[in-house]
Order: structure tokens, then sequence, then C-alpha cells
């Protein structure tokens, strides 16, 4: 060893006597939000009790996962690479296993898809690659958001990832409340002008049209119509999230994408693979065909991902892709099976829902036609505390609806998923949910906890 070395590890460590320490008040105020700890807050306490079942994620279900598939699907996508696209064995290594294109290398396959699927007509140009919805929906209010009078509008209530995002770009949210079937477009106009008349630049308006996260209900094609037309006369951009609009309990009743219907480029439509491809894989995108100077919004997301993540695994894109071409770019096709149990869990959600509390008409339920999401109403306040309380005391866990409406807020809501379990852990987790809830309902017991076959 050198006498260098030797004075290297023996030199004591210098700290710095002015070197200061880390505070909150020091870090992004985000950090500090109530609704970036919700997710923490969850799972901390899904860890805690362990044997409570969960009504809590909405997660794909786990049931026909398959290794083996991950495989087949990288050969489907080489083969593409090589007969479609006709690369050499060097240059198909080099797509999956260098760095590759910051918009990615499967857009015009993603393009196709949603040709399929969706009926949107999107050039691959438009289309960035990204690594899940969540990066898609930053990169877009990241490069929205240029002054500090710009603001975003989103339904009250929404979804957690919107909000979270929106506080890492510094980007003020404007509630805007949902009448029966999601936002209330009377309200939104309402909310946007007065927005506009106190000197807020809105940006954008973010919208879940179908089975929306958390209240699980859809917009009716005339509302979705009319959303355009609002759009179009108020001058308004709308960021369209879809990661449900494939699981209808009717599926040939399966209403057009705002996209689809898109003619003037007023939507910027966001996607994910979690629910409809591999969720492990973590890729989504952004179709975002907008005119900026010479080119596209596209182009400005790329810019702006070359810097957060330089590009999206091109292996995780390549099992995405080959999954699309071994389908005949049909996610339809692709998740029938999944399809089938997400109506299946939904049905037997609702029906078991109507045999435990029919005679207690202060516990009400919405009905959604598809989706992952039910919402519960109850006759007293559903805070984290009773959360706890319904885990360690009856085993059951869902999300308290006060997390998707802000801080401070207090809700008599609660959310269900109903994606990821059994028929058996759904007949044990009502019966859990049913016993929590009736002991804290006001006075003497109404409604007996009753259950029945599964039907």
């Amino acid at each position: 060893m050198s006498q260098l070395a030797t004075c290297v590890i023996l030199a004591p460590m210098q700290i710095p006597e002015n070197l200061e320490e880390l505070s909150t008040e020091s870090l992004h105020a985000s950090l500090t939000a109530a609704s970036m700890e919700s997710m923490n807050l969850l799972n901390n306490i899904a860890g805690a009790y362990p044997d409570a079942i969960s009504f809590a994620a909405g997660r794909p279900y786990e049931g026909f996962f398959d290794t083996d598939q991950l495989h087949t699907y990288l050969e489907v996508f080489t083969g593409h690479l090589r007969d479609e696209r006709g690369l050499t064995r060097q240059q198909v290594s080099r797509t999956l296993l260098q760095y590759g294109d910051t918009k990615g290398v499967i857009a015009d396959l993603i393009a196709r898809n949603l040709a399929v699927d969706e009926g949107i007509v999107a050039d691959p140009a438009s289309v960035v690659v990204t690594v899940g919805f969540q990066e898609a929906l930053f990169l877009v209010l990241r490069a929205l958001r240029a002054e500090d009078r710009d603001a975003l509008l989103a339904p009250s209530p929404t979804y957690v990832g919107l909000t979270g995002a929106a506080l890492l770009t510094d980007l003020p949210v404007l509630p805007v409340p949902c009448a029966e079937h999601g936002l209330d477009l009377t309200e939104l106009v309402r909310v946007l002008r007065a927005a506009r008349e106190a000197g807020r630049r809105v940006r954008a308006c973010y919208v879940t049209p179908d089975f929306a996260n958390p209240i699980g209900v859809s917009m009716p094609l005339a509302d979705r119509h009319r959303l355009l037309d609002i759009a179009a006369a108020e001058g308004l951009l709308l960021l369209e999230d879809n990661p449900y609009g494939l699981f209808h309990r009717t599926p040939d009743r399966r209403p057009p994408t705002l996209k689809s219907l898109d003619t003037d480029r007023r939507v910027v439509y966001l996607g994910s693979f979690a629910k409809s491809g591999v969720a492990g894989a973590r890729v989504g995108f952004a179709v975002a065909d907008q005119r900026v100077g010479e080119g596209l919004l596209a182009d400005e997301l790329s810019k702006i991902k070359s810097m957060l993540t330089v590009n999206t695994s091109p292996i995780a894109q390549a099992v995405i892709g080959g999954k699309l071409i071994a389908n005949g770019f049909s996610l339809v096709a692709a998740n029938a099976r999944e399809a089938a149990v997400y109506q299946r869990n939904l049905t037997q959600v609702l029906e078991g829902l109507d045999r435990r509390f029919r005679a207690c008409p202060e516990v009400t339920w919405n009905e959604p036609d598809g989706g992952f999401f039910v919402v519960v109403t109850v006759p007293f306040t559903v805070d984290d505390a009773f959360l706890e309380y319904a885990a360690g005391e009856h085993g059951v866990l869902f999300t308290p609806m006060h997390h998707f409406f802000g801080a401070g807020t207090e809700s008599r809501q609660l959310r269900l998923a109903v994606s990821t379990l059994t028929p058996e852990r759904i007949e044990e987790g009502l019966d859990r949910l049913a016993a929590a809830v009736t002991s804290r309902l006001p006075g003497p017991a109404t409604a007996p906890v009753t259950t029945g076959a599964v039907s």
C-alpha cells in the first residue's frame, strides 16, 4: 500500500462546523403536504395488518400472471425488429440493451393499438413513451407550469397521483365539484371563469371520463361532446386519463374517448399499460399532438424527459410491444379474461353490499358500469382512525375518501377496490366490512349483517 493511500485511510473526517442540518422547512414545500403522505399511510396500515382483506389497492388481478409470457413477448418483439423493421442482429441487440430514443422505441406500436382499440388516429411522432402514467403526467404539468399565475383544473375528489404531481411542479389545482356522472360541467365553466377573473392562467383540466379514480363513475356521451365544446370555446386544454376504459361490464357499450372525438387537438391523451399490459414493466405514454412553434408538444415533453429519466427501459418497452403484436394490437382482446374477472367482482361486490345493507338506508353506494371502484357512504366520518380500527378489529382494509379531497376535508365515504380479490375473499371481506360499519352506526343496529351464497 502506498504512503499516499495510507494517509487517505487514516486521515480523520473533517466535518465543517457550519454544516446546516436539514429540516422539513428547508426542503420542497410539497413534502409536507398531507396528500404526499396518503400512499405511505395506507401502505403502513396494510403492513401492520397483513392478514386483513384489502379493498384498498386498485391493482390488476394477479390470477393470470405468468412469467413465461415475458420471454414470449421479448421473442415476438425481437422478431418484429428483425422482420418488420429490417434490423440486423447487432442492431436488435443495441435497440434492447443500449440507451434508447428518448421518445421511445414502441411509439408506432402504441399508435396502432390506439387506432384498433380506441379509434384514435395518432401520429407516432406525437407519442412519448414514459416510465408509467405518472411520468407522462409529470412531464405535461412541468411543461405547462411556466408562471406563478398558472393553475390546473381537476375534479373534486380526484386521483392522488394528480395532486402529488401538481405539488411537485408547483402548479396549484383548482377543484371542480363532481355531479352524478363525474365532472360537473356547469361548475367547470364557473370555476374556470372565476379563476381567470382573479388573474389565474388556467393551463388545462385533468379528467378521467371512464370509471374515474376514486368515484368510479363515467361521463355520458353527451357530456363528452359538451366538454369538448367548452374546451374549444374557452381555449382550454384537456388532459385525459384512461386506465380503466377497457373494463366495462357491457363491453359493446364502451363509449368513445375524448381523444377519439377530438378534432381540434384540445386533448392530451395520457395512458398506461399498468392495468391492461404488464404493471411491472412500468410503461406509459402521452399523445401530445398540439403544435408548439414548428414542432409538437411531444417534442417539448421529450426534452424534459431527457433530463428526468433519459429514456424508458427498452426491455420494458419490448415486453409491452411484444404483447401488443401478439394480440393484433388489441388490448381489449388481450384482457378478455381479466375483464371478465373485473365484471364478476364488481357485480359480486354490488350484490354483496345489497344483501348486507338493504335494511340499512343510511348506508348507500354507487353502482358503476365497470372499472375497479365502488364508493360507499355511511352516516359517520370515515377517517384514518376508523380505517385502522377496521383493520385491527375486523381485518378489512379500504381507502377513506378524504384522501382524494385534500387536506382538512372530512368525508363519510370509503372507496372499495374490487380488482384483486377472489370470490371467496370478497365475501369474507364484505362480512368484515359490514361488521366494522355496523359497529359504528348510531343507536341500535338497524340492519343485521347477513351473508348469502355468492351469486
